[in-house]
């Protein structure tokens, strides 16, 4: 996740203050920085395209932050600053960002960056609920919404070559397929075929088809009543392999 991504979600509506402590937060947490000077900190915003940037008096406002950020030591005449624990969840809670793993929160920041550039309602919507269920540890949803969004996204890029071309390669792995006509037609049929039928169609390679067969292993694990309990490794894996497959 880049420092862009990191901070889309407060660019339109966070306060200074709020930026700044981002950044410090993103420094700390990502960079391994021990403390960041206001030049630094400015060169960040600038870096990452915040609006007026270059205005933005970052020592003022690192100087009236109250508990949020505080001196950790100096460069020259310059002051270094860090992240306080209690400017740390102002940050977790202005981006919705987790209180558990690093992991957790990079796939947070990552679909939250996805979701901006989804322009359909449905897929979206799945997206952002995977989100909320990530954001509460909820592992085993957040892969079976992840996955809605992207079958969805595969059966709408398969309609593009057209009804009967789908039609005819689906109708060779399920001679009891229908017509595929619109993207509901898909509901009759499997979508471990919608795959087979989007590498047929050059829609994606054989890894990547194997790939999220696996996936879509995952997912039903996650979406069918049993003991399964992915861990955050494997969820944050299934979103890697996910989303640059498919909303690449």
């Amino acid at each position: 996740m880049t420092l862009v991504e990191f901070l889309a979600p407060i660019l339109r509506e966070g306060a200074h203050l709020n930026r700044v402590l981002a950044i410090l937060y993103f420094a700390q947490r990502y960079e391994g920085s021990a403390g960041m000077t206001a030049e630094q900190v400015r060169a960040k915003l600038i870096t990452a395209r915040v609006p007026t940037a270059r205005k933005v008096n970052v020592p003022d406002v690192l100087g009236k932050s109250g508990a949020l950020a505080d001196i950790a030591g100096e460069v020259g005449k310059a002051k270094l600053w860090k992240l306080t624990d209690q400017g740390a969840a102002r940050v977790r809670e202005v981006l919705g960002l987790p209180e558990a793993d690093a992991e957790i929160e990079h796939d947070v920041g990552t679909l939250t960056q996805l979701t901006v550039k989804i322009t359909d309602d449905v897929v979206r919507t799945y997206l952002d609920e995977a989100i909320r269920c990530l954001q509460v540890g909820a592992l085993k949803a957040c892969v079976v919404f992840t996955w809605a969004g992207a079958i969805r996204t595969i059966q709408e890029q398969l309609l593009t070559k057209g009804g009967a071309p789908v039609t005819t390669a689906l109708q060779r792995h399920d001679n009891r397929a229908r017509q595929v006509r619109t993207i509901d037609d898909f509901a009759l049929s499997k979508e471990t075929h919608h795959l087979q039928v989007a590498q047929d169609l050059g829609l994606i390679d054989k890894g990547q088809k194997t790939t999220l067969d696996e996936a879509l292993d995952l997912r039903n694990r996650c979406g069918h009543p049993s003991k399964y309990q992915p861990g955050v490794k494997k969820v944050s894996s299934f979103l890697e392999d996910v989303i640059g497959i498919v909303f690449k």
